[in-house]
């Protein structure tokens, strides 16, 4: 079967998608990330006779067949002992991997947009602005098989590599990729449906834009949530008046920053010891410099001893005498300062921490949320707004 096509037959629905389900072992030709360091994933399908050729050495595809998924696999290479890990699919370590064709919201900003939106199985999303398709994953798995994203991208090339993508990875039963300018001419689908999404994502330059066209095509029978994802202020306040026009209501902007929550051991450095290391250094360096003036005292009597020797002899030239370095007691050192000290390692006392990251991660984007209540119908049946 060519994964490179669309499949538009009743069959696509029994296609699987490792981002939808969960596989344990690793399929010829499935999807596989390989974790070479932290920064660095590489995606890539196992077939017989391939090989994946990276500076930890080579890893033949055929190893990787059938092994488990977190499997770590020793290089084949006998001149490099390096590994990698065998990851299953998911849209967060995909969001880490692909080639980033624009600006792409992370896991942080993802999955708080995901909480805000209320989407949930069977949700039904729209989102314009496809970019990288990295969100567009996340939200695929959210709403699961049952559920329904329209996702909308302007930039035809862009739009061609994130269909193709969606495609491979088996999600288009769930996801409909179209190619048109929603700021000027709506939320018009590629697919022969009709649209009543009860959430709205936007990553678009003008989001303002394209509220105008959403009430067509959202739904007329419950809370209709948005998001607007912008990166600069002056984007944020025109998206809240075209938001105010339209009816949208609790408008509120957040902004997320993110940290970490690490969790280690750390060495138990007592004042005693510190007090104490302070009275090794004075000390040392006292005995330090006695050793140097005796040193130096010892070698101006052998200069002058050598002087008296060479007027007495001067055919023997007296060999200058170099006394050995004094020997200076091993310093106390309760912290391994100056040592390579692994965590954990025997020989020093250490505790358990658990602790936030000291600095911030930088600016991404500001998120603009709202939402929309359903038309109230009045007692002569009309349709109104509330």
């Amino acid at each position: 079967m060519d994964i490179s096509k669309p499949d538009t037959t009743d069959a696509c629905a029994d296609k699987t998608s490792p981002f939808l389900e969960f596989n344990s072992s690793i399929p010829e030709s499935g999807l596989v990330l390989a974790w070479l360091t932290r920064d660095n994933t590489k995606p890539l399908r196992p077939v017989q006779g391939s090989a994946l050729h990276t500076r930890f050495g080579s890893f033949q595809h055929s190893s990787m067949i059938s092994s488990k998924y977190g499997t770590q696999l020793a290089s084949s290479s006998s001149t490099q002992a390096g590994f990698i890990y065998l990851l299953h699919p998911t849209p967060e370590l995909w969001s880490l991997s692909l080639p980033h064709r624009t600006q792409i919201v992370y896991t942080p900003d993802a999955s708080y947009i995901v909480q805000r939106l209320r989407i949930r199985p069977g949700s039904k999303v729209i989102e314009a602005g496809t970019g990288s398709a990295s969100f567009t994953h996340a939200l695929a798995r959210t709403v699961a098989k049952n559920g329904r994203i329209w996702t909308f991208e302007f930039h035809e090339p862009r739009f061609e590599m994130a269909k193709k993508e969606i495609e491979d990875h088996g999600l288009d039963s769930v996801v409909k990729c179209s190619h048109g300018d929603v700021c000027v001419n709506g939320f018009i689908p590629a697919c022969d449906e009709i649209l009543d999404a009860s959430a709205v994502f936007l990553d678009l330059p003008s989001p303002w834009l394209a509220i105008p066209h959403l009430k067509t095509v959202v739904s007329k029978e419950k809370i209709v949530r948005i998001c607007c994802f912008s990166p600069c202020m002056e984007q944020v306040q025109r998206t809240i008046e075209s938001l105010q026009k339209e009816g949208w209501l609790d408008i509120e902007m957040v902004e997320v920053s993110c940290k970490r929550w690490e969790a280690r051991k750390e060495m138990i450095r007592k004042p005693q010891d510190a007090i104490e290391r302070l009275r090794d250094i004075k000390r040392r360096r006292n005995e330090g410099l006695k050793k140097r003036n005796e040193r130096k005292l010892a070698e101006e009597q052998n200069d002058e001893a050598v002087s008296e020797a060479q007027e007495n002899s001067a055919a023997t030239p007296a060999e200058k005498h170099v006394p050995d370095k004094p020997f200076l007691p091993s310093e106390y050192n309760p912290w391994g300062k100056g040592k390579r000290v692994h965590e954990g390692e025997d020989g020093y006392e250490w505790k358990e921490v658990s602790k936030v990251e000291a600095e911030l991660k930088s600016h991404t984007s500001y998120l603009t949320f709202a939402y929309l209540p359903p038309p109230v119908q009045g007692k002569d049946g009309s349709i109104g707004s509330e």
